[in-house]
């Protein structure tokens, strides 16, 4: 249990501080191609959303390099929290990682947090220790190979869906696409709970598992989608969208399905813990939502079409 704990800690960590960089990175190259494109620009769809060149010429900068390491890295380390401890914890302490986007995005964003917003982050750590405290052991995680091939068919439409509608929906779609991208994180921990060829290992087995798909589909989605969450709207926003995403549902399917259970006579401890942790969440990404308004804001002389940051603030 204290090298799942510690496991799921030190993805936190990594997850939290590659949001921040990785925000860091979208909005300077936002910036640079608003500045060097003039009042005609590629850089949004026709509905307000991130172009695709717009996307990957943020991921080309050296701040969102260093985050997607990190991110990779966090991947790692939360697959293997994912394995040793139940989905209800791992992917909540996993999820805290808002905690070190919030501390962070202070100091790299310039962006001030409320009193409001540090109370709702003290709710989600008091949370989490609730649910550390309330957790049993992880159930076998055993599941029929049709349940696997529900996975990937869910993760494809999950991901390809949401791509469509924060293509069409623009500037609108942030939280969305936070709560979709943390979507695809929960397959991605269901996933790696249910893979097979893991323990003992099979390649043969893994590589023919539908399950390790959905990995990797509901992985790479996810990560677009948390890409564009960060481009076009708060960045405390959408890593709490994506914590809502990343932990009821499937912190629900380890209940039900995968035999994650609480410590006997601890049960209403780690519902307390998982309500208070999820409401923490949602109460920084609607605190947060402002908070575009600050230091980050283009000059007046930007458009919504030149700045998807501006676009993001006008529309609300």
């Amino acid at each position: 249990m204290l090298i799942g704990l510690l496991t799921a800690v030190a993805a936190s960590i990594c997850y939290g501080t590659g949001s921040v960089l990785q925000a860091v990175g979208s909005r300077k190259s936002a910036r640079r191609e608003a500045a060097a494109a003039g009042p005609a620009t590629g850089q949004v769809t026709a509905h307000g959303g991130p172009s695709l060149s717009s996307t990957a010429q943020a991921a080309m900068t050296w701040e969102f390099i260093v985050g997607t390491v990190l991110d990779f890295v966090g991947f790692g380390l939360g697959a293997l929290a994912a394995r040793l401890l139940p989905l209800f914890l791992s992917q909540t302490v996993i999820s805290a990682n808002l905690v070190i986007t919030a501390a962070l995005s202070v100091k790299l964003l310039g962006i001030r947090l409320t009193r409001a917003e540090w109370t709702s982050i003290a709710v989600v750590c008091s949370a989490l220790v609730l649910l550390a405290s309330a957790a049993g052991p992880e159930g076998s995680g055993h599941t029929p190979i049709t349940t696997h091939w529900w996975l990937l068919t869910i993760s494809l439409l999950l991901m390809a869906g949401g791509t469509v509608l924060v293509r069409l929906l623009g500037a609108r779609t942030a939280i969305l696409a936070g709560l979709l991208s943390g979507l695809g994180f929960g397959a991605l921990g269901v996933g790696v709970r249910v893979l097979n060829g893991i323990d003992p290992f099979a390649l043969g087995t893994l590589l023919t598992d539908p399950a390790l798909y959905a990995i990797l589909v509901a992985g790479i989605g996810g990560m677009y989608l948390h890409t564009v969450a960060l481009q076009i709207g708060s960045v405390n926003g959408a890593t709490a969208a994506l914590v809502v995403g990343e932990t009821v549902l499937p912190g629900m399917i380890g209940v039900w399905w995968l035999g994650d259970a609480s410590r006997t006579g601890f049960a209403w401890l780690a519902v307390t813990g998982f309500v208070l942790a999820v409401t923490g969440a949602v109460a920084v990404a609607w605190f947060g939502a402002p908070e575009n308004a600050g230091k980050d804001a283009p000059a007046p002389a930007d458009t919504p079409t030149q700045n998807p940051e501006l676009a993001q603030n006008r529309a609300s």
